[in-house]
């Protein structure tokens, strides 16, 4: 039986391809408009710190210590030296946990013990912060009887555990399961092919997740409150009261006094400069690996 060719229709062709560009154009205007509305509060919020915090930002503000209340000057040098002293901490205390719980969580995905984990660290990644902070209270500050960095950094530490935990369970399950088998096949043990394998194949994705963690550590006050407590002079005893920039901006905002206002201003702009530090840091780092990546099939292809 012979086919029946019959003609194309060219206008209904038209009028199709014109509704699907009709479509098309609405769908992305729709899109273009989300987006805008998406990154509009975060730019309002940005140009509302830049009017009110830039003209406070010199290198005293960055260099120098608080000034006596009332008086014009000063800076937030060790508040910010604080930030810097507990995230340090939080990431030695959290960033190894974490990595281990999501190698696990990976390499075991499928047992009951690894669903467990996911579960509970999907619950921590929802958890208020200050309920951290009131966990790291009642484990180190009211037994010890003192306030201290080093219960502000257990505090963030299991703030960061859970995102890392997942993040990098993401990340070594992005590795080709092919590097395992080559790995096993040479004799490796299945504990030392994924941890000179496996995460070492992962680690700029590992690495990227941690310094997310942290960009977010380093923004969080509640946990701070009940741990650090802070402190109006300059101390870097992880065992006494330390100062830290969230902490200056909470307390400084609530001021009476215009100078101190000025100053939380001028804090939390600086905050959101030293989160995007962490940012690009961690975009840096994919690129990096991006670049790798492409750049290896070349190298080998020209051997």
């Amino acid at each position: 039986m012979k086919a029946v060719l019959t003609p194309f229709d060219h206008t209904a062709g038209n009028r199709v391809y014109a509704r699907r560009r009709r479509t098309n154009t609405v769908v992305r205007l729709a899109l273009w408009t989300a987006t805008a509305l998406a990154i509009l509060p975060l730019l309002a919020i940005v140009a509302h710190l830049m009017l009110s915090g830039a003209s406070e930002l010199s290198p005293a503000l960055v260099f120098r210590s608080p000034v006596p209340v009332g008086t014009r000057g000063g800076g937030l040098a060790n508040g910010i030296a604080g930030t810097l002293i507990l995230v340090s901490l939080a990431a030695l205390i959290g960033a190894p946990i974490g990595v281990a719980a999501g190698l696990f969580l990976a390499e075991r995905h499928g047992t009951r013990l690894a669903r467990f984990i996911r579960f509970i660290a999907d619950v921590l990644s929802g958890l208020p912060s200050i309920v951290l902070g009131i966990f790291a209270w009642e484990l180190i500050v009211r037994p010890t009887g003192r306030f201290s960095a080093i219960a502000g950094s257990v505090a963030l530490g299991a703030l960061i555990i859970p995102l890392i935990a997942r993040a990098s369970e993401e990340m070594v399950r992005l590795v080709p399961t092919a590097l395992r088998e080559a790995a096993l096949a040479l004799g490796f043990s299945h504990w030392r092919t994924s941890l000179t394998i496996v995460l070492h194949t992962a680690m700029p994705g590992v690495l990227t997740a941690v310094l997310v963690s942290l960009a977010r550590a380093a923004g969080e006050t509640a946990p701070l409150l009940f741990t650090a407590l802070g402190n109006a002079y300059w101390s870097l005893d992880p065992t006494r009261p330390i100062a830290a920039l969230p902490l200056q901006i909470f307390s400084y905002a609530q001021s009476p006094y215009d100078e101190q206002r000025a100053q939380a201003w001028a804090g939390a702009l600086l905050l959101i400069v030293l989160i995007a530090i962490f940012s690009l840091i961690a975009q840096g780092v994919l690129r990096a690996r991006h670049r790798l990546l492409h750049a290896a099939p070349r190298r080998s292809g020209d051997d």
